[in-house]
């Protein structure tokens, strides 16, 4: 042994998508939550604190302004959008790479998804966990969450709770985990 600490990189930063789900699937309607959650908006911000987030145009304009004490990343096709107090990425590689250099950069553990469908869909087969708010409700909606399906994901937590003063429907907290790939798989 030389004495010499031992040389490690970077921890590794791991690709989370945070969402809100009915039980039917739906995340939105017109571009809009059809519930009001306040216990998860609760969750949602310390689950993304101090985070990169990185989501679709359609959602930032949702939000009305960048999300405080994170890194907003919005991607867009459309070289002429801007987004104050956001970083915009032509691309979904283009933003999962800027947020990855702020989650180094911060210390962070992880990079949140926040949404929408089509950001959604593109990262599940390469995200690491799911931190999902499953809404108790069927709700009328024109965007949902691509299917999680059990070969590739297994829960390992979930948190049943009722609706509280502020929720519009009783929910859980649920969180997945990338299922170990089979013997043989590459």
């Amino acid at each position: 042994m030389s004495g010499r600490p031992a040389v490690r990189g970077p921890a590794p930063v791991a690709l989370v998508l945070v969402a809100a789900i009915a039980e039917n699937g739906v995340i939105g309607r017109d571009n809009a939550m059809p519930w009001r959650l306040r216990s998860d908006l609760k969750r949602f911000r310390a689950r993304t604190w101090g985070k990169p987030v990185v989501m679709g145009r359609k959602t930032f304009v949702s939000l009305g302004k960048p999300l405080a004490g994170r890194t907003n990343i919005v991607v867009s096709r459309d070289r002429t959008f801007c987004a104050p107090g956001a970083v915009v990425a032509p691309n979904l590689a283009a933003a999962l790479a800027a947020a990855r250099g702020d989650a180094l950069r911060r210390g962070a553990d992880a990079i949140a998804v926040i949404g929408g469908a089509d950001i959604y869909a593109q990262t599940l087969p390469v995200a690491d966990r799911l931190d999902i708010t499953l809404v108790k409700a069927r709700p009328d909606g024109n965007i949902r969450f691509p299917p999680i399906d059990a070969n590739d994901w297994r829960e390992v937590d979930r948190a049943e709770h009722p609706a509280g003063p502020d929720d519009s429907a009783s929910f859980a907290f649920v969180t997945y985990e990338r299922a170990a790939q089979k013997a043989g798989q590459i």
